[in-house]
């Protein structure tokens, strides 16, 4: 019996769980730790993961972000393929440690049953322009969600600095003034990736009902985030509101992300229109 693409991923999130019981070790240690082990766990994880979205796609024969399973898969996968990247550096490699429970946590969610339907259900996101518009506002939500690790590690060593001075000084975290320039970069990053996914869907939206704004929930939502996002920004940068202040609304502008995204979806009328009614025998040719 071959595997399928949900048995693949079953095997990545698997091994991001097992990740995440190791970096309660490393926690525990004050990341003073070498972290190959847990780098080596995640880069496994990406393997079968990466092996899984192929896997789908190409049975598929298109992009796989067409439900709610095949994206949160993919902001998942850029999350996990970011950290592999920076865990190349070796005082990278703790980044890990907070990345591996967000993995973990998203991968059980993914593997809800209701988030994949039959493949003969009606997609969600077809032609090109509106792949481009859902992989860029996935790709931005993977940055939020890096954006969140680097703020957790910010409080983390904050924490460290205020209480446990020893600890901050052999921790193999960077100092707490680079870990905000990284928080920082990070949301701006995925503010601009939002900002123009939008766009293509403003005009899609244009071009498909002749509008440029419907009051859908899926709508809403996005401007919702766009707007908070923006809101930190600014204050980041005009009003001085930084350090603690910003970690904590990083954190909870992710955290708001993952715990509502998939209900605004299954909200949302344009994510989800009524299936046309059967023809009569009067309207068949």
């Amino acid at each position: 019996m071959s595997l399928t693409d949900r048995h693949l991923f079953l095997i990545a999130v698997t091994l991001y769980g097992i990740s995440s019981l190791y970096a309660i070790f490393l926690l525990r240690r004050g990341f003073r730790e070498d972290n190959r082990i847990n780098y080596c766990l995640l880069l496994g994880g990406a393997l079968f993961h990466t092996y899984a979205m192929f896997q789908r796609g190409f049975s598929l024969q298109r992009c796989p972000i067409n439900n709610l399973y095949e994206a949160t898969l993919f902001v998942a996968w850029t999350i996990v393929a970011t950290y592999l990247l920076l865990g190349t550096w070796n005082r990278l490699r703790f980044v890990g440690a907070f990345a591996s429970p967000i993995l973990f946590g998203i991968g059980v969610f993914a593997l809800m049953p209701s988030l994949d339907p039959p493949h003969g259900d009606q997609p969600v996101f077809t032609g090109g322009w509106l792949s481009l518009h859902a992989a860029l506002i996935l790709l931005s939500y993977g940055g939020f969600g890096l954006s969140a690790i680097a703020a957790v590690m910010y409080l983390t060593q904050e924490h460290n600095l205020k209480f446990n001075k020893p600890r901050a000084i052999f921790s193999l975290m960077p100092p707490i003034q680079r870990l905000e320039l990284v928080m920082t970069g990070l949301m701006l990053t995925g503010f601009v990736l939002l900002t123009v996914g939008l766009t293509i869907g403003v005009g899609y939206l244009k071009e498909t009902h002749d509008v440029y704004f419907k009051g859908d929930t899926k709508i809403l939502w996005s401007a919702l985030v766009w707007f908070a996002c923006a809101g930190m920004l600014i204050s980041r940068w005009h009003f001085a509101q930084r350090g603690r202040k910003l970690a904590w609304g990083a954190v909870g502008m992710f955290a708001f992300v993952l715990l509502t995204f998939w209900g605004s979806n299954l909200l949302s009328g344009i994510h989800n229109p009524a299936p046309e009614p059967p023809a009569t025998a009067a309207q068949r040719p």
